[in-house]
Order: C-alpha cells, then structure tokens, then sequence
C-alpha cells in the first residue's frame, strides 16, 4: 500500500469531477488507467468515500485548482488509438 498513490487519488476524486464520474462507476478500471497502482483494500476504502462529499468540497475550492470538467467531451479513454 503507498499512502501517496492514494492521496494522489483523493486529490483527483476531489479536484476533477470527470475523473470522479468515471471512478465511482469502476473504481478498479480508472485507477489501473490512470496508473494509480493500488490494493483492493485501498480501492473499497477510496470507493466507500461519499461522492458527494468530494463534491461538496470541490465546490468550496477555488476553480483555478479544480480541473474544469466538459459534459460530453471525449474522456482519455476514448482519445487514446
């Protein structure tokens, strides 16, 4: 387990709401995507954080740390050949 890949993960959960969207709906998929080498244990534990709390949170953050999120633009993984 790294306690740096998972605060690397709440960071993102917290700052890029796409990468929220697309973690609580296959929280093992994104993370391996997204390089974030992490135990199952850690996934259940990142997955159980309610996701609208990290909402909540973002919202009360300033938008120049907050990655700015376009619905219905093409995710990384339908970019990428």
């Amino acid at each position: 387990m790294s306690q740096r890949i998972v605060e690397r993960v709440v960071g993102k959960l917290v700052t890029d709401e796409g990468f929220r969207n697309k973690f609580f709906k296959d929280p093992e998929k994104v993370s391996f995507f997204e390089g974030f080498d992490l135990s199952r244990e850690e996934l259940e534990a990142l997955a159980r954080i309610p996701k609208a709390a990290l909402a909540a949170l973002s919202e009360r953050l300033d938008d120049r740390i907050c990655r700015l999120h376009v619905p219905g633009e093409p995710s990384e993984e339908e970019r990428v050949p």
